[in-house]
């Protein structure tokens, strides 16, 4: 695990982001444990110290090792914050009881009810969105699936690639199936999916896009952030990968294309509470949002807020109203069901 001490930053987000008189009289330090490995976040920290006058420790690690330690220290945790990727990993932690709830004006009325726990144990403040590419000089815009049932069609065997089943993007993605189809057809989808692969899954949601871009496959499953990225990049081959495809979010005329979050909670033992909140709080300012969309082009929870302008050349979107919860329960079966269908 890497350790980090994040201090006053230089780094300001203009005017609008709420004074926050009791943490400053709180003081002290903020212990944040981190499974966001993106760089461009260190201005949301040190802007939050330089706001409140908490210092802030950060612990980066991978969720699961997280979780695991945070249940290893028990009640005598240092952990004030829980932050991850992904529903399913941190409603993992709050079924092992590590979190606690929280009760605040300003989220509930910041956060929409499907991208935060009914319970307001853990909030959602970003989002990305799971969608379709295709390689535009081998499928017409016409032709590329519009649903993601459509990626079972046996029209595109050989021809689809998607990351591994192991990996929780795409339990959360079938976990959302499994709420609107059900066990049964949601294995027969998943047997299509697996008999379309163009290869063993392997690499991160770049990767699909780089190989569908280079003619690999002709169409691919990413979460948004990672094209959008690939079309800020300084390098002009990323670039030229993100122009070779075309996007297609999934499921417009019906249900909506899924979202995931990145969220966060105060920990269950959290020695400074009263900070915790503030920094959840701050995550929904409209500065901290901004900055989500503009740091690692993730779109804002917050409704109005500006988005990139690479998350703005999408286009809009319908999205899935399935509260986040309920796909993150789904996890565990979803994985069993990648696994009875042979998708590796």
């Amino acid at each position: 695990m890497k350790r980090r001490f994040v201090l006053k930053s230089g780094t300001a987000f203009g005017a609008g982001l709420l004074f926050l008189p009791s943490a400053r009289a709180q003081n002290g330090t903020l212990n944040i444990y981190s499974a966001r490995h993106y760089n461009t976040d260190e201005a949301l920290y040190g802007n939050f110290a330089d706001l409140s006058g908490v210092k802030i420790n950060r612990i980066d690690a991978e969720p699961d090792p997280l979780v695991e330690r945070l249940k290893a220290e028990g009640d005598k945790s240092p952990c004030d914050i829980f932050l991850t990727t992904d529903a399913g990993r941190i409603e993992r932690a709050r079924q092992l009881g590590l979190l606690q709830p929280v009760v605040s004006d300003v989220l509930a009325a910041a956060v929409p009810a499907h991208l935060r726990d009914p319970d307001n144990t853990w909030f959602g403040f970003s989002k990305r969105a799971r969608v379709i590419v295709y390689n535009k000089e081998k499928v017409p815009a016409a032709e590329a699936p519009k649903t993601y049932e459509a990626l079972a069609d046996p029209k595109w065997k050989g021809k689809l690639l998607i990351r591994s089943s192991g990996h929780i993007y795409n339990q959360s993605l079938v976990g959302s199936l499994l709420a609107a189809l059900g066990p049964e057809k949601t294995e027969a989808w998943a047997r299509g999916v697996a008999a379309n692969l163009a290869r063993v899954p392997r690499g991160g949601d770049t990767d699909q896009i780089k190989g569908v871009a280079a003619g690999e496959a002709e169409i691919g499953v990413t979460n948004t952030y990672y094209l959008a990225n690939l079309m800020r990049s300084k390098k002009a081959e990323d670039r030229e990968v993100a122009a070779k495809v075309g996007v297609i979010f999934p499921d417009q005329a019906g249900r909506g294309t899924h979202v995931n979050i990145s969220g966060g909670a105060v920990a269950r033992h959290a020695p400074n509470r009263v900070a915790a909140v503030k920094f959840l709080e701050y995550l929904v300012s409209p500065p901290a949002q901004r900055y989500f969309a503009e740091g690692n082009s993730e779109y804002p929870v917050v409704a109005g807020v500006a988005l990139s302008t690479e998350l703005q050349a999408l286009g809009p979107f319908k999205e899935d109203q399935l509260n986040a919860r309920v796909f993150a329960l789904n996890n565990a079966e979803a994985l069993k069901i990648m696994d009875r269908a042979g998708w590796k």
